[in-house]
């Protein structure tokens, strides 16, 4: 209520004012507000309005930008929609808060003591939901900086799976046997992406310590180079293959090195493409294993 209104009150009930008197004077006070105080609290609103409008353009017009097929592979559509979801309640609640005590004053009623009783109740939530609040912030550093996406494979607070879902406060991955995993914003201190930009398989081959060296090193290429050039695996492979040469001596056995960047998520199929030629190239040209027991295994390894 109006602070003249309130003066009014009391002189009525203290003071020898006449009924009449006590109406000139609130009519008189009521023209002040409507010539001073009421275009002030109008424009104000208008303001306000015109604001939240242009906020909700802006939001809107990054969710339509999600949607787009010529956008950048950084830009995702999760990210679009969940940072204009927050900036759009972000700001709603900041003009609100700002216009509402632009209003109280020119109500009269002082601010100041609301602002204290409102600092003192931040602080005692914000020490009650301390774990929240981190959620929410390391949340929306991740999706600014686009650390992963949807369908990306990711390795985050000790576990590793599939990204199913992704919001401010929690990730939620799928593993190899199926089971889901919710995983806190705030518990995830290092992100591996092993899906973004290329995957290189690194593949050790093990073979008699009888065997030409030079030989090896030949086949090795020219599968490697089969490979690329299959037209089912050409698309899935992004640089020349590379054979560095012996990586390990051990006893009776040499391992030799075999290097192949593919796009993220097709080096499993590349890799068992590999040692299945790898195996037959070997058998048709008689190198020996290193054992009879030798299995060909493939590692991956995430490179940036």
């Amino acid at each position: 209520m109006p602070s003249w209104i309130v003066h009014r009150f009391f002189l009525a009930i203290s003071g020898p004012y006449s009924a009449v008197r006590i109406l000139d004077d609130w009519r008189e006070d009521s023209f002040n507000f409507l010539r001073n105080q009421a275009p002030r609290i109008l424009a104000i609103i208008i303001l306000s309005f015109i604001l939240m409008r242009l906020l909700k353009v802006v939001s809107r017009h990054l969710s339509e930008l999600s949607t787009r097929q010529a956008l950048p592979s950084a830009v995702r559509t999760q990210q679009l929609r969940t940072l204009s979801s927050v900036i759009y309640s972000i700001g709603v609640f900041i003009i609100v808060f700002l216009a509402t005590m632009q209003i109280l004053t020119q109500l009269g009623i002082k601010v100041e003591p609301l602002l204290a009783s409102a600092g003192i109740a931040g602080v005692a939530i914000g020490f009650g939901a301390q774990t929240l609040v981190k959620d929410f912030i390391n949340g929306f550093l991740i999706l600014v900086e686009n650390q992963y996406d949807i369908g990306d494979t990711v390795r985050i607070a000790g576990v590793q799976g599939i990204v199913e879902g992704l919001t401010l406060r929690r990730t939620t991955l799928r593993d190899s046997d199926g089971t889901l995993h919710t995983v806190p914003s705030s518990q995830i201190a290092v992100v591996s992406n092993l899906t973004r930009d290329w995957t290189q398989v690194t593949m050790k081959v093990s073979v008699s310590y009888k065997a030409d060296s030079d030989r090896v090193i030949q086949l090795l290429k020219e599968v490697a180079l089969e490979v690329a050039d299959d037209p089912q695996f050409q698309g899935q492979i992004v640089a020349e293959p590379e054979v560095p040469g012996i990586d390990r001596i051990n006893g009776d056995e040499v391992e030799y090195l075999l290097l192949v960047k593919t796009k993220p998520g097709a080096q499993f199929g590349v890799s068992r493409e590999l040692r299945r030629r790898i195996k037959a190239c070997f058998e048709k040209n008689g190198i020996e294993p290193a054992s009879p027991n030798r299995v060909y295994v493939a590692g991956t390894r995430r490179v940036e």
